[in-house]
């Protein structure tokens, strides 16, 4: 199915691959091989697609972690410019390693000990103040670590430089953590060419948090003024040295670009959207097999955690849910629960027999797992292992009787222990309590936003609703009693993601669901969103629904979203499974194969402004 492009604009057209130059490629994060954000997920998926390119000019720069490294990282002998070049730092009391990040497409990796050089932090530290009038706090472990591996990178690239005097040298740094060489690499005039991604401004996440007109009040904001407020004016100050000392400034969408522009005071040179390795995710023709097979999982807890209460037709139950980093707001967690709570009312006045199941996955503090929701799992399992003794001892029976020729009672089929055990089962099994909205015991239950809104808006399991809640203040995986399942099974059960952020700059999660053949919802004011209505206009047609926040009223927008999710569920099942392979089909416009022809115009760029100013 060809997507609708007709309002494409040539500032979001793929670009032509341009002719590429002999020119080594180096790309730095605080995230390379080390799970801790989004940045991650950008860094090695786009690595296959890198190293097609690039091949063995392409290295990854980041901090060692030992614990993170001894799964990430392999350890090998450095080749050549590598080997001279990590000496020289050893020399100098530098610890760096050379290897493989143990990925997708295995790409070369200096991983840098900032221990190693924090005897040095106070000089490391001057510097940084005489140079760029940048103070910094004394007793801040995370900035220091963030400023000696920024030193540490900045005299590897000096160090290459000396050793490599005629050979094309880019450098891409994504995010304050790891661009704090830029300022100083600037100021030596080192001859590498160097673009800065910001993914999201610090400030901005700060004060889109704290500000519910923060999109109307960005012109206006003193960005030193609340750096100081929120307690990160060496941060910011870092950020903006790293996104004005580089070539080429970059960010991930035209929502982020709005931010740099007033709270970082530097217009973007280049958009670079996220991608996905797309071949990673997709399934094709087993994607409804998988969905029905990881949905009957999903029934399985639902039948635990809904039916000692009351039951309901699991063929006619739909299933949403949420994920993502516990922001209330800026997550669109908000707007989420108050649209389900209008389409809760709706279903209901329109006698509609449907039931929806709406999960919330996102992490907070929790003492342990409710322990009423552990039992009905324990219970629902020793129902299903009495009944599958039941099944096996009738079976048996049955087929002797008939075997020969006898057409038995079923009730001479099974025992009366059989009989006795399943009454007394069934019996511990029932409750009169309503099923519980969050699964765990949280930390901070009677503050917690969003079961605040959920008692507010009666969304609390009622038998007569047709939307339930189950809130679960963890990450699913195999390891879980509650699931047993992974994340990624997980997705692939439900019908839909929704995702309606207020403040995100990119936002993987919508990508992701469509990628697995999930039709997901996203906003104009994420990154994705906004890009997405450019790409292909009508991507409501291909499983994707934006819900427009940026010129729209709040009420409006929870409208749009109700109605959107109302339409859903009046859906017949071969028009959702025709719409998850939709999904599929727009998911492909996002494979790095094409969207990493943006990150080589941005580096190119960067290297003749480079040649150019000196």
């Amino acid at each position: 199915m060809a997507l609708s492009t007709s309002k494409k604009t040539s500032k979001h057209a793929t670009p032509a691959a341009p002719h590429l130059p002999e020119a080594m490629l180096f790309e730095t994060a605080w995230e390379v091989c080390q799970q801790l954000g989004g940045i991650y997920t950008v860094i090695r998926s786009k690595i296959p697609s890198m190293v097609e390119r690039w091949g063995p000019r392409y290295c990854l720069i980041g901090p060692y972690n030992a614990a993170a490294a001894a799964v990430e990282f392999e350890s090998a002998s450095p080749p050549e410019p590598y080997a001279t070049a990590l000496k020289a730092l050893h020399d100098q009391g530098i610890e760096a390693h050379y290897g493989v990040w143990l990925v997708t497409g295995r790409p070369q990796v200096i991983l840098l000990n900032t221990q190693s050089v924090m005897h040095r932090m106070g000089e490391i530290k001057y510097f940084l103040w005489k140079h760029h009038r940048i103070n910094l706090p004394a007793a801040d472990g995370e900035l220091n670590d963030v400023v000696a591996f920024g030193w540490m990178v900045q005299e590897f690239f000096k160090v290459l430089t000396r050793q490599l005097p005629s050979q094309p040298l880019i450098a891409h740094f994504h995010e304050w953590m790891g661009g704090v060489a830029i300022p100083e690499m600037r100021r030596e005039r080192l001859p590498v060419g160097i673009v800065f991604t910001t993914h999201a401004t610090l400030l901005g996440r700060y004060l889109a948090m704290a500000d519910p007109w923060f999109y109307d009040h960005l012109p206006f904001v003193d960005w030193e003024k609340d750096a100081r407020r929120f307690n990160i004016e060496a941060r910011v100050l870092l950020e903006r040295a790293a996104a004005h000392g580089a070539h080429v400034f970059t960010t991930v969408s035209d929502v982020t670009a709005l931010e740099c522009k007033y709270l970082i005071q530097r217009e973007v040179d280049k958009i670079l959207p996220n991608g996905l390795n797309i071949e990673r995710f997709l399934a094709r023709h087993e994607s409804e097999n998988l969905h029905k097979i990881y949905k009957e999982k999903i029934h399985h807890f639902v039948m635990g955690h809904f039916f000692p209460s009351y039951s309901f037709n699991l063929d006619r139950t739909i299933y949403f849910f949420t994920s993502g980093r516990y922001e209330y707001r800026n997550k669109g967690f908000d707007l989420t629960l108050e649209s389900l709570a209008r389409l809760n009312h709706g279903l209901k006045q329109a006698r509609c027999d449907l039931t929806i199941v709406m999960f919330i996955i996102s992490r907070k503090p929790f003492r342990s797992i409710n322990a009423d929701v552990l039992n009905n799992k324990v219970m629902l399992e020793e129902l299903s292992q009495t009944c599958g003794a039941i099944k096996d001892q009738m079976g048996e029976r049955l087929f002797k009787a008939t075997a020969t020729g006898q057409l038995p009672d079923i009730n001479t089929l099974i025992d009366d222990y059989w009989r006795l055990r399943l009454r007394r089962t069934m019996h511990a099994w029932r409750t009169s309590r309503l099923p519980y909205i969050v699964t765990h015991d949280m930390v901070d239950n009677d503050h917690d936003e969003v079961l605040n809104q959920l008692r507010t808006s009666n969304l609390v399991n009622h038998p007569d609703d047709p939307v339930k809640i189950i809130y679960h203040p963890d990450f699913i995986t195999t390891s879980d009693p509650l699931f047993s399942m992974e994340y990624d099974q997980f997705v692939r059960g439900c019908h839909m993601g929704l995702f309606p952020s207020y403040y995100e700059p990119w936002g993987y999660t919508p990508v992701e669901c469509l990628a697995r053949g999930i039709p997901a919802v996203a906003s104009d004011l994420s990154g994705f969103g906004s890009y997405i209505l450019n790409l292909a206009p009508d991507c409501d047609r291909h499983g994707l629904y934006v819900v427009r926040r940026r010129y729209q009223s709040y009420n409006q927008s929870v409208e749009d979203l109700t109605n959107h999710l109302f339409q859903f569920t009046q859906m017949e099942l071969k028009d959702r499974i025709a719409l998850r392979y939709h999904a599929q089909e727009l998911a492909e416009q996002f494979d790095w194969k094409q969207l990493s022809c943006f990150y080589l115009e941005a580096q190119l760029m960067a290297l003749t402004r480079m040649r150019d100013e000196l």
